[in-house]
């Protein structure tokens, strides 16, 4: 007879804690490499010049003021069309649609939506935006790109947190006379905005940080956009040119770096005013 002895359920609790925590401190530990590395060579090159001067010799020189307003032109674009859609939406499956066939036909779009490589969201933006509805090359294609590549993230993070609002919350409101809309506008929305501003950052850093999506609507101008009809240049589409094109690998890197510090300022600053939020709705 083999004698195996079982492992005790305190040993393999501390195995897998160990694992747990083996697996967290790698994750953080390659995101400050990643982030330390790019810094480190980025911020040199990094000045008030550089911030806000204009690109010369194709970017070889000079600043990158011009893509800084590009990019937070197509986000906020981006943002204004992708949130309002993602939050009803979501407020739709999750508050009237109850389960059935076109239900689970939305969900499935809305993660096919979200596995699709950003190249054919460029490509079809080229085809769609630009060519079929006779846009050009300007800031509104490529907003409007972003804006479908943020959906099914805003969408899907919504309406989990849609429904992670405690069913008594709803019953409460409807018990006192107020109608489904006045509870859901009142009760229910301020209760999941939290989980809600999560996914609008989630698709807000996938926009900004995006390059292979919009290289084919919104144009690489250097000059700063005035209107929607302009074509731009973001930060991600110029960090692709300088590297891939070996106009200037320090400027490439410089301009990642103002790329991380912008998503890593949005992301703080987000963070910190959800985290108020949610303290005031707790009445802390």
């Amino acid at each position: 007879m083999l004698n195996i002895k079982i492992m005790s359920p305190k040993m393999s609790q501390r195995i897998m804690k160990g694992v747990f925590w083996a697996s967290g401190i790698l994750t953080v530990i390659l995101l400050l490499v990643i982030i330390g590395y790019i810094l480190y060579k980025g911020l040199p090159v990094v000045n008030m010049s550089f911030i806000f001067s204009n690109p010369i010799d194709s970017g070889k020189s000079g600043g990158i003021f011009p893509m800084i307003v590009s990019s937070l032109y197509v986000t906020l674009i981006a943002v204004a069309v992708a949130t309002p859609l993602g939050v009803g939406a979501a407020v739709y499956l999750s508050e009237y649609a109850g389960e059935n066939n076109l239900v689970k036909l939305i969900r499935f779009g809305a993660e096919t939506l979200a596995s699709i490589p950003s190249i054919v969201y460029g490509l079809f933006g080229l085809a769609f935006f630009v060519v079929y509805l006779g846009l050009g090359w300007c800031v509104l294609s490529g907003g409007l790109i972003l804006a479908i590549m943020a959906l099914p993230t805003i969408l899907q993070v919504a309406e989990v947190s849609l429904e992670a609002v405690p069913a008594s919350y709803r019953e409460g409101s409807l018990a006192i006379g107020a109608t489904k809309w006045q509870t859901i506008y009142n009760v229910v929305l301020p209760a999941a905005v939290p989980g809600i501003t999560t996914g609008v950052i989630l698709g807000l850093a996938r926009a900004i940080s995006e390059a292979a999506a919009i290289m084919f609507a919104v144009g690489a101008a250097l000059s700063v956009p005035i209107s929607i009809f302009d074509p731009a240049r973001p930060l991600p589409l110029h960090l692709y040119i300088l590297a891939t094109e070996g106009i200037s690998l320090d400027n490439a890197y410089g301009t990642a770096a103002v790329l991380v510090l912008i998503v890593l300022v949005i992301t703080v600053v987000t963070n910190t005013l959800v985290e108020r939020y949610s303290k005031k709705m707790m009445g802390r």
